[in-house]
């Protein structure tokens, strides 16, 4: 009798370290979609420096001439302040002194080009907003200069297209965001099913479920619908949200079953990874290195599963996105069937 209480007590153990890895899982996503707005803002940043509400204070110095067309470049950027000095020392004791974030000397060479020297702090994260911030400022001026000097070509120069204003939350949203809400589910999904067939195997609790009255191969199909049926439905959910947050998020069906597709072939592979290797830490490592080696060989394509996604979201996809997220669902059949083929085959007594 103390057999099989020992192996229900292990059962009962393994389902509820299942269901506290589950719960963890959507604690920690909830979490971060909780502070959603403090991390877009942050992200963006990093995504776009220039984006950053940041007041960067620049002492020019130099040639009298290029230092007036250098302030006007200056005065035209967002951000950004210039503050005329007499000298370079004068500049650059500013510069030490933290009156100015970064030093613009300008001088004109005898070919009449304008070369500017940029000093710009050495402090990490100040010093790629300042640094975008000045490249911004030098592009306005090539432009002037450009357009000042061009009648004196031999031939009349292309006009530019007008400049597109548009934000980066907009990029960062359909680029970033959306991809990683609808991917990292279906990661989580994969883990999932390592870490359920590894620890009945570990625990000794699978030679129980094969007392019930199903197959090994029906306890595997089990555990692939269970978070590989989640992460499709959770992705889907995301996408509502965003909507009612105000981002619109086009052609869900295809997002859906690009995700359900995408969720069966991972969750193929963590299956087949820990049927072949029961040990836990040794699946979770090569389920890992084949995710990462799965999505670094996709990204390489024209149509990625990032770039679908962002076409998808924003109603923009072709023939092509819809042809590839049908690929990925023929994919994911195919592989869940190959999955069977496995499975049939594997003695569960020799499992661990």
């Amino acid at each position: 009798m103390g057999s099989p209480r020992l192996a229900i007590a292990r059962r009962e153990l393994g389902s509820l370290r299942k269901e506290k890895t589950i719960v963890l899982a959507l604690a920690i996503q909830l979490f971060v979609a909780a502070f959603s707005s403090f991390l877009v803002v942050g992200l963006v940043s990093l995504y776009d420096p220039g984006a950053a509400s940041y007041q960067v204070d620049v002492a020019v110095t130099g040639d009298e001439e290029a230092v007036e067309d250098l302030l006007r470049a200056v005065g035209t950027e967002d951000g950004l302040s210039g503050r005329p000095y007499a000298s370079s020392s004068a500049a650059m004791a500013a510069f030490q002194g933290r009156e100015v974030d970064a030093v613009l000397e300008a001088s004109t060479g005898e070919d009449g080009r304008i070369r500017v020297a940029a000093v710009a702090p050495d402090t990490g994260v100040e010093t790629t907003a300042v640094v975008t911030r000045l490249r911004d400022a030098l592009r306005e001026l090539e432009r002037n200069e450009r357009a000042e000097r061009s009648a004196f070509l031999s031939t009349t120069p292309l006009s530019l297209p007008p400049a597109a204003e548009s934000s980066p939350y907009f990029g960062f949203t359909y680029t970033v965001l959306v991809p990683l809400l609808l991917f990292l589910p279906v990661f989580i999904s994969g883990s999932l099913v390592v870490d359920s067939l590894t620890e009945e195997v570990a625990r000794g609790t699978l030679e129980l479920l094969r007392v019930a009255p199903v197959s090994f191969a029906a306890v595997v199909d089990g555990k692939l619908l269970a978070a590989g049926g989640l992460a499709p439905v959770q992705a889907i959910a995301w996408m509502v949200l965003l909507q009612l947050n105000g981002t619109a998020i086009e052609s869900v069906p295809w997002l859906f079953g690009m995700v359900a597709g995408l969720s069966a072939v991972v969750v193929t592979l963590g299956a087949a990874v820990a049927i072949t290797s029961p040990d836990r830490r040794v699946a979770q490592l090569l389920y890992s290195i084949g995710v990462l080696l799965v999505f670094a060989g996709t990204s390489l394509l024209p149509l990625s599963p990032a770039n679908t996604a962002a076409r998808l979201a924003l109603g923009t996809a072709g023939i092509g996105a819809k042809a590839a997220v049908a690929g990925l669902v023929f994919v994911g059949v195919v592989a869940l069937v190959g999955l069977r083929f496995v499975v049939d085959r594997v003695d569960p007594n020799e499992l661990g």
